[in-house]
């Protein structure tokens, strides 16, 4: 089942979008999703501006965890940079995305582009006990 989600990109959309991906996916499999969602929606605020219409969905399936993120510029795709130095306020978002996902990637829409990456998911045996 996926999470589908429109919004405007804007920083208080982060907490509750945040707590959907925690709701949908369950607290046992929703920490990285919930980083990745929250990054991705940052890189739009940041890059395309704040109040820009993106769509978010999240699918879990029994191996892996998809995270996308749907916004209108067909033009500004994300880059990893090479490395962020301790003195930069920012850039540290995509190689977060990238350490903790299986892959990533960007696709070109019809009206724009989805960031994807693709999560591990924790098998029930290897949960710890509440």
């Amino acid at each position: 089942m996926t999470l589908t989600i429109r919004l405007l990109a804007v920083p208080k959309a982060a907490g509750l979008l945040r707590h959907a991906v925690r709701e949908h996916l369950g607290p046992g499999d929703s920490a990285d999703a919930e980083l990745c969602v929250s990054e991705l929606l940052g890189n739009v605020i940041t890059h395309l501006g704040e109040g820009t219409p993106v769509t978010p969905r999240v699918t879990g399936r029994a191996t892996r965890t998809r995270v996308e993120l749907t916004d209108p510029d067909p033009h500004a795709w994300p880059v990893l940079p090479k490395e962020a130095t301790d003195a930069d306020e920012s850039g540290r978002g995509l190689a977060l995305l990238a350490a903790v996902s299986l892959r990533w990637g960007v696709s070109r829409e019809p009206h724009g582009k989805t960031v994807w990456c693709e999560l591990p998911r924790e098998s029930p045996s290897s949960q710890s006990p509440p």
